[in-house]
């Protein structure tokens, strides 16, 4: 997941799903003949997305949502810092290039310069945004250097008393020194992960630092703990643990000042009662920085189940730190899709049955389960960790005590995946015929892929997350550490999974025979065992949490029904597959899984956390992975998909809003350059 302090909050990527071929390609959709796709370079797809039903909404609703979406934008400086030190000064300095370079802009070198800027752009920074491996550039210091000869001086970041000659030293050691700053996150158990990972959340400590500070402050008998970390940078000052908060008044003031602004406008129209009350919980926070008020305003959130305009912004997922603590900002605006709603809705109201019928230990399950609000959303905008790169399923908030007593909420993003399945082409569908192993499997794929992925991510997100109980005085987070994401998200997807072939979803109307089952756990191990291989250079070890979690599942599967042949292994025409020779027998194997995951969540139990994730998650076989990526680089597929976002102007008369215009920009570097010429507040010198 992007897990939280109790990271159940969980954000389901699925451009890996598109790129593997298993949707199927859809009918063109028409909104003005709306073109989804926009374009590709190195590993990476770039789409747009419409915003269905935005022109139905009241002024009242639409002025809300334009103030929201100015609050989720103004955040995206900080995005870019929290994941490394360097990335604005950097992000400044390409700039100044695009914008000033008087040389030729058509040449080879200076298209590879683009690529690099954009690929920077896309992960926010300088570290990809799924591997978090520093990006490699395709042209060379020499031409870096021409590259701001040729520029306008004034653009660069360069302090008084410095120079443009300190700048390109600089910047040369940060983009072209590959083991400078090598791993954004390292989730390496075997090193110090505070020290090498190069997020700028820590300065001047270890991980043994991180962890005895919060051990001294934990209070382990409260029943109602705040995040610990979630909005501030641990750092040591004249030998002192210091936590620099992110606030009004604190580090990246400048910034959130411009949230708070765009915040207090928005509580202006909220469209009742506890809406606003939300809004302004949300401004008491970034003005204090208190976390206990923090967790008062994810109380009323929950709450708030009649508003059609719902929102998150925050310092939320802590994917980014390797040791769950501190939270990057997000930001996503929506629409309620009303309905889309009505499926997920029929799962979230049966959410005790499947937890009372849920094949884990009796003393495991939660006798009464809370508050699930459940819908589909359309989305407007979305900013920082959010953005270019977007979830398909969201599960907040985060804190288990919340969780427990109060509920939470569990959303599809209902047009990003319409978007996702909007810009599919014929390779979508030439890459299904790649690594699926028969024209059956093929064919039941194409019929009901799409419904089975809607499904697993519902019941993932509603019913998973908010699923099983933890063992009066146990902390899985502070057993599991580094773990402790991939299992929890192991657990939510084996939750969807062994309910595929349950008469309950078909009884319920949310699917329509068994065959959705079989396509659901084709894709699985499909995709766990193999596809999800392209997102790996060669070499490498599994590092990702999702992608953890999938091998963990799928080869863990694997193994234990060898003796039956569950899952076979197969080569045809020297290829690999793996086919499922028996879907039930698999089902009780998903089944077991999910008992003893819940078992060593419930029981915090660290060193089997360890030995399942080392087992299973980690290694790779590299001689099927060479295979795999030869195959795929033949169908010329992108394996990460981002956006470009709608954009919404106020139509004015005189000083009053009388509408709100959505626009769909088409080029991507203009909305990159656009965003930071209206949306930088924080300085980029460090």
């Amino acid at each position: 997941m992007k897990t939280w302090i109790n990271r159940t909050a969980v954000l389901v990527l699925i451009s890996a799903i598109a790129a593997c071929g298993d949707a199927p390609v859809p009918e063109a959709k028409t909104e003005s003949d709306f073109k989804y796709f926009s374009e590709q370079f190195s590993d990476l797809k770039v789409i747009r997305y419409t915003i269905t039903g935005f022109e139905e909404l009241s002024l009242q609703e639409k002025e809300l949502c334009y103030y929201l979406y100015q609050a989720a934008l103004c955040g995206r400086d900080m995005i870019y810092d929290q994941r490394y030190k360097h990335n604005l000064y950097v992000r400044r300095s390409l700039e100044a290039i695009i914008n000033s370079y008087n040389g030729d802009k058509e040449a080879q070198e200076f298209n590879a310069f683009m690529e690099y800027t954009k690929r920077f752009w896309f992960s926010n920074g300088i570290h990809h945004h799924y591997s978090t491996d520093k990006l490699e550039a395709n042209f060379n210091m020499v031409y870096l250097s021409a590259l701001i000869d040729g520029s306008d001086s004034t653009l660069f970041p360069v302090q008084e008393g410095s120079s443009i000659d300190s700048l390109k030293t600089k910047l040369t050691s940060i983009i072209f020194d590959l083991n400078l700053d090598a791993k954004g996150v390292n989730l390496n158990g075997d090193v110090d992960m505070v020290v090498e990972s190069a997020n700028n959340f820590y300065e001047g400590v270890d991980q043994d630092d991180v962890e005895n500070y919060y051990r001294s402050m934990t209070d382990t008998a409260d029943p109602t703990p705040i995040s610990y970390g979630l909005n501030s940078k641990l750092m040591r000052v004249d030998g002192e643990m210091v936590e620099k908060e992110w606030k009004v008044g604190g580090m990246y003031s400048k910034s959130i000042e411009q949230i708070v602004h765009w915040l207090k406008k928005a509580s202006t129209v909220a469209e009742n009662d506890q809406q606003q009350l939300v809004i302004d919980k949300l401004v008491t926070y970034y003005e204090t920085g208190s976390l206990r008020t923090f967790d008062e305003y994810n109380i009323e959130w929950v709450k708030d189940t009649a508003s059609r305009i719902d929102f998150v912004n925050g310092f939320i997922e802590v994917y980014g730190d390797p040791l769950g603590y501190r939270g990057s900002f997000e930001s996503v605006v929506s629409i309620r899709d009303m309905e889309a709603t009505k499926r997920i809705q029929a799962i979230s109201k049966e959410a005790q049955w499947f937890e009372d019928h849920m094949p884990i230990l009796p003393e495991h399950r939660k006798e009464n389960v809370k508050g699930i609000s459940a819908k589909v959303i359309t989305v407007v905008v979305q900013g920082g960790e959010s953005h270019p790169t977007s979830a398909i399923g969201i599960n907040l908030p985060n804190s288990s005590w919340i969780r427990a007593n109060h509920g939470s909420k569990s959303v599809t993003l209902g047009n990003i995946v319409d978007a996702y399945d909007g810009a599919a082409n014929e390779s979508t569908s030439s890459a299904l015929a790649e690594f699926a192993y028969s024209e059956e499997e093929i064919a039941r794929s194409k019929e009901y892929s799409s419904l089975a992925h809607f499904l697993h991510v519902d019941m993932h997100e509603v019913i998973g997350h908010a699923s099983g109980k933890i063992n009066k005085g146990a902390n899985p987070k502070k057993s599991l550490k580094n773990y402790y994401s991939s299992l929890e998200e192991a657990r939510a997807d084996l939750v969807g999974l062994c309910f595929f072939f349950d008469q309950k979803l078909i009884d319920i109307g949310v699917m329509p025979n068994f065959e959705v089952g079989k396509v659901a756990f084709d894709s699985y191990i499909r995709g766990g065992m193999m596809t999800q291989l392209t997102r790996i250079k060669l070499g490498n070890d599994i590092e990702e949490a999702h992608m953890r979690n999938r091998q963990l599942v799928a080869a863990w599967a694997f193994e234990m029904g060898q003796e039956e042949n569950v899952i076979e292994r197969v080569k045809k025409d020297g290829k690999t597959y793996f086919k499922i020779n028996d879907y039930l027998k698999l089902n009780d194997i998903f089944k077991e899984e999910l008992k003893q995951i819940q078992k060593l969540i419930s029981e915090a139990d660290g060193e089997e956390g360890k030995r399942l994730i080392e087992t299973y998650a980690v290694k790779v076989d590299q001689e099927l992975h060479k295979e795999v990526l030869e195959r795929f680089e033949k169908l010329g597929i992108a394996p990460y998909g981002g956006f470009i976002n709608p954009k919404l102007s106020p139509v004015m008369d005189n000083r009053k809003i009388i509408d709100i215009k959505v626009t769909y920009p088409e080029d991507f570097t203009e909305q990159m350059l656009y965003y930071s010429r209206d949306y930088s507040f924080l300085p980029t010198y460090n």
